[in-house]
């Protein structure tokens, strides 16, 4: 098997584990691997950020300015945003490389379980969705390939405006921007939403509050980076 990234032949390690029990084919070389960095230490409890406080000032600033109760009651991110997930994200999800994305499978379904388990297995995954405009574009939804590597039922109850696209806009223009998510259905059950990247915490904000209007009881998101 090739590293999906630099295209290295990687020879698989035997011992007599890996005899009984086949492991989880690796996707990237140890070289390509090394350059990904997951995030460790200690963290915000709302939003994953890399923090000494147990609450960061990005998500106490939202608690102090926000007009009602935060719809969003946790997000996980795996990775730490940096030059090299950028550039694998970047063709993955830009130049269509849709392969790429399973780069980044195992680490995911490591962060679920660890750290989701508790939820009911009622729980649905909700990718965050694309516009019809961007879909057209791309081909592909990334979080919904994201959402589809957990063993959760995924539904795509979100609907999506088009709008500029979040990484053109400054930091005030997301938090400030309308909600773009509309819903057509109720929903009872929790909801994992699934995204790549958490910048300000807008777009899953937003989505939450689209689906606790409709009825979802609670609503926590994994993504793939924390910006």
């Amino acid at each position: 098997m090739n590293c999906l990234w630099c295209d290295t032949d990687m020879i698989p390690e035997m011992s007599w584990k890996t005899i009984f029990w086949l492991p989880k084919p690796k996707r990237l070389c140890a070289s390509c691997a090394d350059q990904l960095t997951i995030l460790q230490g200690k963290r915000c409890s709302k939003c994953s950020r890399l923090s000494d406080d147990g609450i960061c000032p990005d998500c106490r600033w939202w608690k102090l300015h926000a007009t009602q109760e935060d719809p969003l009651i946790c997000n996980y991110s795996v990775f730490a945003y940096n030059d090299a997930v950028k550039e694998i994200v970047s063709k993955w999800k830009y130049r269509g490389d849709y392969c790429l994305g399973n780069i980044f499978e195992n680490d995911y379904q490591k962060a679920f379980k660890e750290n989701f388990s508790f939820l009911s297995t009622e729980t649905m995954t909700v990718p965050i969705p694309l516009s019809a405009e961007r879909m057209f574009e791309r081909g592909f939804n990334q979080a919904k390939m994201l959402a589809d590597f957990l063993p959760l039922k995924s539904e795509e109850l979100l609907l999506r405006s088009h709008s500029e696209k979040q990484s053109k806009k400054t930091r005030r223009e997301r938090i400030t921007s309308a909600n773009p998510f509309q819903m057509a259905t109720v929903i009872s059950t929790p909801v994992l939403l699934v995204d790549d990247i958490y910048t300000t915490g807008t777009t899953l904000r937003h989505a939450a509050l689209a689906l606790k209007k409709h009825g979802c009881p609670a609503v926590y998101a994994l993504t793939l980076i924390r910006g």
